[in-house]
């Protein structure tokens, strides 16, 4: 495709452009193109153009248009020529019959070039029986009259020739002629050139110029000059007319010629030069008649032409010498004239279509004979494939085992198809296209020809027959479906021939690899993929299977990738139209393209055809070719119910829809209820793309509208079309179920004024002698403008898709278009792909956000831990303005997170690489999961706060009584020791005893006690919070339950097991229709909730906090929470109690325990003597005057600082460790909730281990749990990993430690070194935290000096992070997990556990990104037996896999949402609106469960206490490695 212009030629070189630019598009001024003149341009520039135009060194202003013709027939290939021939002819231009070669001065016989044209008229002889004649031209006996000049001539031959074949009202330049547009320049290459014209009639006597049909031929020049030329027409013709003035010069020339044309001598008696005495003597040389001479006296033209009309009526009725252009070639060459196809491929080409197509006598018989693989069995095998789908046969049988019978017919069909040889036909027809390019081409458009000959006859009676039928549909409905089973049958083109080899192909491949017989099939789709790329087409839909040869399909594009990688990329246009609605017409003039369709017949199927894009507008476009698809043959719902073809047309248009960028509706104005028809069709394929991400540009094409220029005389029409779109959008959109779609508009970008183009009428008069109407040209190049303007606009929003792209899209369209319900059951990879890449991103995201709030949590936690601590005296605020702050800061961090993620996700939808534009949809979904997880986020959070604040706030009277008593302690021992060195200072008391020292000591510590009143926290009853918390969750839940509750003491709940019984804890109503599988799942579910609030217990008591209510209010939360999601287990509210008291029961006991551990930790008495040797060491050093630098240095190391540093690298050991395990060889598992389940499915088969496949099915939750933590402890059970974890975090701290030791030092303290200890610590609250009690005996009784502390505390530090290192290393990873503050396991459980719903009939787990999605999907779904299901009267379990089931007619399923009442699987949505259960991509895609099924299928039956299933005879077939590769499939893993 080249760029489209409307720049004027700037060069003479660039005429020929124009020229033959304006020919592809038929415009009928084509042969009116001038340049603005350039007087420095020469031709010869241009290399082309080389030898032929030396004559055009000549500056002029322009060129006699024959001579642009002459020079472009020259330098143009035979199949150039035959398609310039052809649309000349279309504008019923003379086309060239004898071509003159300035260079060697011979002429070609242009009879290939001719071959493609193919007239239909209607002679008068046929008219009575409304018969007609249609066939190629050059198979036409039809008298020749032909038209020379001798001499000079004052009479322009080829304008009176032009008024000779056109009526009054149809006038046509057929001829070039002196008064056209550069008419008169001077000819410098055309003289000699002999062109062709015919007259056919169209059967009306009022318009027809002769009744029967007439060839005519001009001669150019003079035929003194150009005697071959001359010759050639004399022995071809049925007559010649002679134009003279004078013919006194070389009469012989006339009077030699022993030809069977009868001579005509047309003189101008008003020229000076006419001599007629001369006349008369050479018409009796010539034995002429009277009749035979014409002469134009002071007549006008219009009498003169009237004279001539007579003779040439007179020749057409009266002489029977009639000629077939096809037999000239042998005048030709007895003249030494060249015939164009006398080339050796073209020969070759010829001979080998001829053996081919010679002994077809009865269409049908060689096509069941030579063509077998396309007839029964592959449409048996279309139908199987449906039927695989649409299970509309399947009656009571088993599903999964009808499904398993239609695959053995498949297979044995397969067979059948294999058994056949290849026929001779087709082995000739592969062997011609295994030759070279050029006579491949010429091959192909031999057999094109000649099987268009072949089944033109038959077709044209039928088709005349079917379209008289359908004007009386009503009366004739049998008659027309046999009518149109018999032009099925009658057609035959090249497109059956290359559908055989497809079928050949797949038959080939479905056999075992090494089999001689496959191996010889192997090279077709190469040989199809070369076709390909030199534009012929290839059917992508068998309209008569209403199938897609997929594997053939798909290796035939997959060749075609390798052969232009890395140019690939593809930009998709498809015409949509009801049968004969010139949309093949509008193809060819917009692109030049030429759909293989058997003449006579619209194949009903798609065709698709590759334009490759120039380099100067692939940057324009954004692609390197064009994909241009053509559907034919789409009916009107009457015609479409007599063959059942309405569903083949609502699939192809989904399909071809879903395949495009731009899609051209193709419209006849005439035929307003075929308008409705294509419309609502092709609305209903919109709706699905919609739905699906897609979103193709859209542009209506009205063909055959009466005033084009009237843009705004349409503006009715357009009204009133968007009103019948937004009527059927309406209608469409309830039969898809997707109601909130009720405008056009709501469904596609379309604006009535951009989107609509009016085309005129293609024919300008009356047909045969009808040309090509301007103004059809010209509004469909105006279309084609606006195309390349679309389709360059299309790359920066859906950048074209790649072959591959393009091909996985046939695959997944088709798929889901054999499914009646489209949207539901549409699967495919690139979609999938394009999810998963934007789950990955999502889960990235949120990661950061959690790992930032929970940095955020940490720093809160340690600011509220070390309150009063840290604070300076001039600071008067208390807790309560520090929780206000907390919170405000919190609140602050998480817009700035929410903004950040949002920005994240708004960035990731402006990108156009990745197909995002696919997942559009899924947008605002994402955009709720953000905001829920700040909402989530921020309740947890402020929730943590406020009870860390309360926590500390209740501390507060303990450190108050610890601080006193400190105090008071301090105070008594150095007064003491004031005491004793006044009273004693003789040397013998200096030397005081210990023992002395220590009874000082033990009086002042006694007196100590006495004075301060030690009232610690309170204790409180947690059994009894617990309580009232529950009371106040159950209050909704009515009388009876507050009754239960009013008998029950908690203490004595939750002790051993929880067990599920059916008599107590289902809805009465339902106790009679439970069954065991129910009672299990229910016993699974409380497990779950157990395990995950005993988990949350734990953590809470590991941390050594004091008992809060809300964390009762959590666990309260969860259960709801659980209990909601599986409400449809039809639980009572007995169940709901017991369970609530089993939990409450047992936490309020591991709360109680820990709440009376924190009491004992803390009770103030308890605390002071574990330090009371530390205050007796610290009496005695300062009664001696001892040095306590190096004791307090290291005292404060180890019992402030090292504690500290623990918990520190503990709280950010967790996200170190959730980091690495979304990176390196976890990264895929954890990347995506999909991911993950492959992940696992994949280990469990490679494992093939029976209890692990009953661990994950029965028990999903915690089987998911374990298989984490084993994944965490198998990475980091080596301890390096670790290791280098904690020594990165323990170098941080230490070094920020030392800093706050040397910023201490340089600070001046009054408070001496409690101060300095003091300074050091508020240096380090803000990631520490500093134990108060150990800080308060630390600082007392200590008169270290500054300098020598900080000395020792610094080493003492560095000391310390050689001991905490080692000490680490000898913690297991289990040990350390426990320790975690955020624990990975449960952050990880999480992220791929995500909303942990299940499929409601086989219990899959949904796989779907962020919090907030509204369909729950999963990827693989497996036969219900494997979840317990079994059938009720043989208790076997069941093999039925829901994908199958929803879209089988006649399964039913009952549950609690039914009321145990059996409703059909198929409307599962209006039970489960929130479940997408779309069908399986392939037909083993779900070959993993049925694997597994099969392989354990009576242990599965013992573990069940059922029966073993009636495994289905295709599953015992399926290995381990397909298991392996339908997992693949399913999860689109590459």
């Amino acid at each position: 495709m080249r760029s489209v212009t409307d720049e004027p030629a700037q060069s003479l070189s660039s005429l020929p452009w124009l020229f033959l630019k304006k020919l592809m598009m038929v415009n009928v001024t084509a042969r009116s193109v001038k340049y603005s003149c350039n007087d420095s341009e020469d031709w010869s520039n241009l290399d082309i153009y080389n030898d032929p135009f030396d004559f055009l060194n000549v500056q002029n202003s322009s060129v006699n248009p024959l001579d642009i013709v002459t020079a472009l027939f020259i330098c143009s290939d035979g199949f150039l020529q035959q398609e310039m021939v052809s649309k000349m002819s279309m504008c019923q231009f003379s086309v060239p019959l004898l071509l003159p070669n300035c260079d060697t001065h011979q002429c070609m016989f242009m009879l290939w070039a001719m071959r493609d044209i193919v007239k239909k008229f209607r002679p008068h002889s046929l008219s009575d029986q409304r018969g007609f004649v249609e066939e190629r031209i050059v198979h036409s006996e039809l008298p020749l009259v032909s038209f020379v000049r001798f001499g000079d001539c004052s009479i322009s031959k080829s304008q009176i020739l032009n008024k000779l074949l056109s009526n009054p009202q149809q006038y046509h330049d057929t001829f070039v002629h002196r008064d056209m547009d550069c008419g008169d320049i001077p000819r410098k290459i055309s003289n000699g050139l002999v062109e062709m014209s015919w007259y056919l009639p169209c059967g009306n006597k009022n318009i027809d110029v002769f009744p029967e049909a007439v060839a005519v031929a001009n001669l150019r020049g003079d035929i003194s000059s150009f005697e071959t030329q001359y010759s050639f027409l004399c022995q071809t013709s049925t007559a010649v007319f002679v134009f003279f003035d004078n013919l006194d010069t070389n009469c012989k020339l006339l009077t030699n010629q022993h030809a069977k044309a009868q001579f005509f001598l047309v003189g101008n008696v008003q020229n000076k030069a006419f001599d007629l005495e001369q006349l008369k003597r050479t018409a009796s040389e010539m034995s002429l008649k009277k009749n035979n001479i014409i002469l134009k006296t002071n007549q006008n033209d219009a009498n003169f032409v009237k004279n001539l009309h007579s003779s040439v009526n007179y020749i057409i009725n009266n002489h029977s010498n009639k000629a077939r252009l096809e037999g000239m070639d042998t005048i030709a060459h007895e003249l030494g004239i060249l015939v164009d196809e006398d080339i050796q491929e073209c020969q070759k080409a010829k001979n080998n279509a001829h053996v081919l197509t010679k002994n077809i006598q009865d269409t049908l018989q060689f096509k069941e004979t030579q063509l077998p693989l396309q007839g029964k069995i592959w449409k048996d095998l279309a139908k199987l494939e449906k039927e695989e789908c649409r299970l509309r046969k399947a009656g009571d049988q088993n599903i999964e085992t009808y499904k398993s019978d239609l695959q053995i017919k498949k297979t044995e069909l397969r067979k059948q198809q294999s058994k056949y040889d290849i026929s001779d036909a087709m082995s000739c027809f592969v062997s011609a296209l295994s030759s070279s390019n050029q006579e491949r081409s010429y091959f192909l458009k031999w057999m094109r020809m000649n099987l268009d000959n072949l089944s033109r006859t038959s077709l044209s009676i039928l088709r005349e027959r079917y379209k008289e039928k359908c004007q009386q549909l009503l009366e004739n409905k049998k008659e027309i479906a046999q009518l149109d089973q018999q032009i099925s049958n009658s057609s035959l083109g090249i497109e059956h021939f290359l559908r055989e080899m497809g079928q050949l192909y797949e038959a080939a491949v479905s056999l075992p690899e090494n089999q001689e017989s496959r191996q010889q099939m192997l090279h077709l789709p190469r040989l199809c993929a070369e076709l390909m790329l030199d534009g012929f087409p290839l059917e992508l839909v068998d309209g008569d299977a209403s199938n897609i040869p997929l594997t053939w399909v798909s290796d035939v594009l997959q060749y075609v990738n390798s052969l232009v990688q890395p140019n690939n990329k593809i930009m998709v246009v498809t015409v949509l139209g009801v049968q004969s609605t010139g949309k093949s017409t509008l193809l060819n003039t917009m692109f030049g393209v030429q759909f293989a369709v058997s003449s006579g017949r619209c194949t009903r199927g798609a065709f698709m055809q590759l334009i490759r894009v120039t380099e100067d507008i692939k940057k324009e476009l954004g692609c390197d070719f064009l994909v241009i698809i053509d559907t034919e043959g789409l009916k009107s719902p009457e015609l479409a119910k007599l063959d059942d073809s309405h569903e083949h047309d609502n699939e192809l248009a989904t399909l071809v829809v879903g395949l495009s960028d731009i899609t051209i509706i193709n419209i006849a104005m005439e035929n307003s209820t075929e308008m409705k028809d294509i419309l609502q069709i092709v609305v209903h394929a919109f709706i699905r793309m919609k739905e699906i991400g897609k979103k193709p540009k859209c542009q209506f094409v009205h063909q055959n509208v009466a005033d084009v220029s009237a843009h705004d005389k349409n503006m009715r029409d357009r009204k009133l079309l968007l009103e019948q779109l937004n009527e059927m959008t309406e209608a469409a959109a309830k039969i898809e179920n997707k109601e909130e779609y009720k405008k056009f508009t709501d469904v596609i970008e379309y604006d009535p004024e951009t989107c609509n183009w009016y085309i005129p009428g293609l024919w300008h008069g009356n047909p045969p002698m009808a040309s090509v109407n301007a103004g059809y040209s010209e509004a469909v190049y105006e279309l084609k403008k606006k195309m390349t303007d679309i389709i360059g606009k299309c790359k920066h929003k859906t950048p074209g898709n790649n072959i591959t792209e393009f091909l996985e899209w046939t695959k997944s369209l088709w798929n889901a278009v054999k499914y009646e319900n489209f949207i539901f059951s549409f699967r495919n990879s690139l979609v999938a792909d394009a999810y998963m890449r934007l789950c990955t991103e999502f889960n990235k995201w949120e990661w950061s956000f959690k790992k930032d709030m929970h940095a955020c949590l940490i720093l809160a936690e340690i600011r509220v831990s070390n309150f009063g601590i840290v604070k300076l005296k001039s600071d008067k605020s208390d807790l309560k303005d520090l929780l206000c702050r907390l919170k405000q800061e919190a609140v602050t961090k998480l817009d700035t997170l929410e903004k950040t993620t949002m920005d994240n996700l708004s960035k990731y939808f402006e990108q156009t690489e990745g197909h995002v534009y696919l997942v559009e949809k899924y947008k605002e979904q994402f955009v709720s999961s953000v905001k829920s997880l700040r909402r989530q986020t921020e309740s947890s959070l402020l929730t943590q706060l406020e009870a860390a604040v309360e926590i500390r706030r209740g501390m507060n009277s303990v450190d108050n009584i610890k601080k006193t008593f400190t105090n008071t302690m301090e105070k008594k021992v150095l007064d003491l020791l004031e005491d004793l060195r006044k009273n004693n200072s003789s040397k013998c008391d200096a030397h005081m005893t210990d023992e002395q020292l220590d009874r000082y000591f033990e009086q002042i510590w006694q007196e100590t006690i006495n004075e301060v009143s030690f009232t610690g926290l309170k204790q409180r009853n947690v059994f009894d919070s617990v309580f009232w918390q529950l009371r106040e969750n159950m209050k909704q839940k009515g009388s009876s339950v507050a009754e239960q509750l009013s008998t029950v003491i908690l203490k004595n709940c939750g002790k051993g097991a929880f067990k599920v019984t059916k008599e107590v804890f289902y809805k009465r109503w339902l106790k009679r229709i439970i069954n065991d599988n129910s009672a299990v799942d229910l016993q699974n579910l409380a497990d779950n909730i157990i395990q995950t609030c005993s988990q949350f217990v734990l953590e809470k008591t590991t941390r050594h906090s004091d008992y809060h209510d809300t964390y009762i209010q959590e666990i309260l939360h969860i259960i709801d929470e659980r209990f909601m999601s599986n409400k449809n287990m039809g639980f009572s509210d007995e169940f709901e109690l017991s369970l609530k008291l089993h939990i409450c029961g047992s936490s309020a006991k591991a709360f109680q325990d820990m709440h009376e551990c924190f009491i004992k930790d803390n009770d103030p008495r308890r605390c002071l003597d574990q330090y009371k040797d530390k205050y007796r060491n610290d009496f005695k050093d300062l009664f001696h005057d001892r040095d306590q630098c190096q004791r307090k240095a290291e005292e404060f190391t180890k019992l402030c600082l090292m504690p500290a540093v623990e918990t520190f690298i503990y709280s950010s050991l967790g996200p170190d460790i959730i980091d690495k395990m979304l990176q390196g060889k976890n990264a895929f598992q954890f990347s995506t909730r999909s991911f993950f389940q492959y992940s696992l499915l994949n280990q469990l088969l490679n494992e093939d281990k029976f209890e692990q496949y009953v661990k994950y099915i029965s028990s999903y939750e915690s089987f998911v749990k374990v298989w984490i933590l084993d994944q965490i402890t198998e990475q980091f059970s080596n301890g390096h990993e670790v290791s280098e974890l904690e020594e990165r975090h323990l170098r941080i701290i230490t070094k920020e430690i030392l800093e706050a030791v040397k910023m201490a030092q340089s600070e001046t303290n009054e408070d001496g070194i409690k101060g300095f200890i003091q300074c050091i610590c508020r240096k380090l609250g803000q990631k520490l935290i500093i134990p108060n009690d150990a800080l308060e005996t630390v600082m007392i009784l200590n008169n270290a000096s500054q300098e020598p502390f900080a000395r020792w505390l610094t080493k003492s530090v560095e000391e310390m992070e050689q001991t905490l290192n080692e000490q680490l290393k000898t913690v297991n990873i289990q040990g350390k997990l426990s320790k975690l503050k955020m624990k990975p396991q449960g952050e990880l459980f999480k992220r791929v556990f995500g909303c942990g719903k299940q499929c409601p009939f086989c219990k899959a787990p949904c796989e779907a990104g962020g919090e907030a999605h509204t369909d729950h999907c999963a990827s693989v779904h497996r036969p219900q037996g494997l979840g317990r299901y079994r059938d009720e009267h043989s208790k076997k379990l069941v093999t039925n896999i829901c994908s199958t089931d929803v879209h089988s007619e006649k399964t039913r399923f009952k549950c609690f949402e039914t009321n145990y009442e059996y409703h059909p699987y198929k409307r599962y949505r209006e039970l489960f609106p929130d479940w997408h259960i779309p069908a399986d991509a392939s037909i083993q895609a779900s070959d993993y469960w049925k694997y597994v099924m099969a392989h354990f299928n009576s242990k599965f039956a013992v573990e069940y206490n059922a029966l073993p299933a009636e495994i289905p005879l295709t599953w015992k077939y399926i290995t381990k490695q397909q298991a392996k590769n339908s997992l693949k499939e399913a999860f689109s893993i590459k």
